[in-house]
């Protein structure tokens, strides 16, 4: 394992080609669910700087990332090289959530060009990361990456602004640990 001082350019190239990232959260204390989720879809993560990343949050089952940002605000994101050189990237550091209807939300997405139909869009992480590092990877497998999965956006495309806001409310309120999650009130939670 090696520690960077930095998101440099080696190591931001590599994060900007991989089609696929996992984000790691766990609430405070003894007790709780770890959560690990996988995330992709082309256009949905950035580098916005040496030290800070975002990635758009769509609509989904859980809100465990969500809940345990209003809670603590550690997040670790990791990239694995299924193609070419073995490589594994993890970023340490402090999450904020900026929820739809925020008004900090527009100025965000401005740096998602590629970003595909935001109709699914919950808000956007941003990361403020403390720790860079990357290990070698040998152990993770070759894959083939053969597209985006077209489900979540078509599923949202199926919901106007009320139907998403009822779904938030029915499944993205609390955790599965019962911590409050996504805000019902669009009020930014920062870690």
């Amino acid at each position: 394992m090696k520690l960077h001082e930095e998101i440099d350019g080696r190591l931001r190239e590599f994060i900007e080609a991989q089609h696929m990232f996992f984000v790691a959260t766990a609430p405070s204390g003894d007790d709780g669910h770890v959560n690990l989720s996988p995330k992709g879809m082309g256009g949905t993560f950035v580098v916005l700087g040496e030290h800070r990343v975002a990635y758009l949050d769509f609509h989904g089952s859980g809100a465990e990332t969500l809940a345990h940002l209003r809670q603590n605000g550690r997040i670790t994101i990791m990239f694995c090289a299924f193609q070419g050189p073995p490589n594994i990237v993890r970023l340490h550091g402090r999450g904020s959530y900026t929820p739809i209807g925020h008004p900090d939300l527009d100025g965000l997405l401005g740096h998602f060009p590629d970003a595909p139909d935001l109709g699914g869009l919950r808000g956007v992480i941003t990361v403020d990361v403390s720790r860079v590092s990357d290990s070698c990877g040998y152990a993770v497998p070759f894959m083939t990456y053969e597209g985006d999965r077209d489900l979540l956006i078509r599923w949202a495309e199926r919901k106007d602004d009320a139907a998403l806001a009822d779904y938030r409310h029915q499944k993205n309120a609390t955790s599965i640990d019962g911590l409050p999650a996504f805000p019902q009130a669009a009020a930014p939670t920062v870690g």
